[in-house]
């Protein structure tokens, strides 16, 4: 009994890790270049890689991606000294620039809907530095060292990538000590020594995944140190002390049972998948949507922030973005390319937003599907035909169906697959659950 609780208490201190490994992994598998290298969506640690286009189905790096903005990605380490973030004036242009911890927390959003058009620059610095902030600059303190900054822009389409490209180059990160109060003053180094000894081929999650117990803990106790643990993770934390999991503590001279228990843990993704698959079925749900909330702000759910983490990583605020998740259909039978589907929207009942919306297609594994059109979402500003009485029609299915529908078609896989429904700047009542998404309802025709 003994052994088994301490196998539990380990799976426990498992998922509370996932999000700081995962962290790293991600890390260093999108700074692994000397220099920026927008093509492959990669640039060195303190430097902006800016995605140019929108992502497809060759992009990996980061579980349930989005098709609707362009994207500027930078992983910060702030152990050294601080760095100042510069932004453009957006104009009209939803905005966003959420800087997420290495424990996946959101700790600062700049963006339109508290910023409008613009903001900054800003002054990110680490939980130890100790400086005074320069005349000019608003300080953002992480409480972590590792960083990650997703800043995202609203594009209509190809045709627009030009005009949003521009605002990506005037979003820049300047060292403290190369700071001028000109952000055109600071040239991002392109010779930057790449990091050696990390497999940069194989996906974040699955090199996490595949870790022994005792590489699991070793790492997280060494990653713990200049990231500290939140401050109400203090009574966790003496819980699993005498698994010897803490800030740069070795694990060689524990005793052989704990070091079973925790080789045992190594099971955390089917305790994920598990979790998961509970937080489908469990509350929350409405004509078959999941709709997770309290996202970028976990507190001490250490079982959801590891879900999201492995689900939907750098997942925004609510009041930036709601998620609605569908796995089954209307009647809970989950969703396969073997069947046709449609997501119907009464007159005025589309997602209400002050932001935009759409409807995203994933594949089992939480990536874009491969497809004739390269289409992997669809929405408000897809240019949707709409039926004579103002309603609106999605077709979710594998094969074309047809040219009179191609315009609503999201394509799907064979397999199995699952949506988001993604609203950005949403309106109160969604917020409040006042509005819903409607049910997925799977038409009769097998087309397969």
């Amino acid at each position: 009994m003994a052994d088994e609780s301490l196998e539990q208490l380990a799976t426990e201190a498992w998922l509370y890790g996932y999000p700081l490994l995962t962290a790293e992994a991600t890390k260093a598998v999108m700074t692994a270049v000397p220099a920026r290298d927008d093509e492959r969506r990669k640039a060195p640690v303190n430097q902006f890689a800016y995605m140019r286009r929108t992502p497809d189905a060759s992009f990996t790096e980061v579980v349930s991606p989005n098709a609707d903005t362009l994207y500027s990605s930078a992983w910060l380490d702030l152990s050294q000294e601080p760095l100042v973030l510069a932004l453009p004036d957006f104009g009209d242009r939803f905005w966003l620039a959420p800087i997420l911890t290495a424990w996946s927390d959101v700790f600062a959003v700049p963006g339109r809907r508290l910023d409008g058009p613009t903001a900054g620059p800003f002054l990110l610095a680490g939980p130890s530095w100790t400086g005074d902030t320069p005349p000019g600059l608003t300080l953002l303190r992480s409480p972590t060292a590792m960083n990650w900054i997703v800043a995202r822009y609203a594009t209509s389409g190809p045709p627009d990538f030009p005009a949003v490209n521009r605002l990506q180059d005037r979003t820049r990160l300047i060292p403290l000590s190369a700071w001028t109060g000109d952000p055109d003053d600071h040239t991002p180094p392109t010779d930057v020594p790449v990091p050696t000894g990390h497999d940069t081929a194989t996906s974040p999650v699955d090199r996490v995944e595949a870790l022994s117990g005792r590489a699991y803990f070793s790492r997280l106790n060494r990653l713990m140190v200049d990231n500290p643990p939140h401050p109400a993770d203090a009574a966790f934390l003496d819980r699993v002390a005498e698994l010897g999991i803490a800030p740069g503590a070795d694990l060689e001279n524990r005793p052989p049972e704990v070091l079973a228990a925790l080789d045992a843990a190594a099971h955390g993704p089917d305790a994920l998948r598990s979790l998961m698959a509970r937080a489908e079925s469990a509350g929350g749900q409405v004509n078959g949507w999941t709709v997770h909330r309290g996202l970028g702000e976990y507190g001490t759910d250490y079982a959801k922030r590891a879900v999201i983490t492995r689900f939907g990583y750098g997942a925004n605020l609510d009041a930036d973005a709601l998620y609605p998740h569908a796995t089954t259909d209307a009647d809970g039978r989950p969703l396969d390319g073997a069947h046709a589907y449609v997501l119907h929207f009464d007159a005025g009942r589309t997602p209400p937003v002050r932001g935009f919306w759409s409807l995203t297609m994933m594949n089992d594994r939480q990536l874009f599907v491969d497809n004739p059109l390269d289409r992997y979402a669809i929405g408000d500003r897809s240019g949707m035909t709409t039926n004579p009485d103002g309603s609106l029609d999605i077709h979710i299915q594998h094969d074309n169906p047809g040219p009179e529908r191609e315009n609503n078609w999201l394509p799907a896989p064979e397999g199995s697959f699952n949506v988001f429904l993604r609203l950005y700047w949403p309106e109160q009542s969604a917020l409040t659950a006042a509005w819903a998404p409607p049910p997925l309802l799977r038409r009769d025709a097998d087309v397969s």
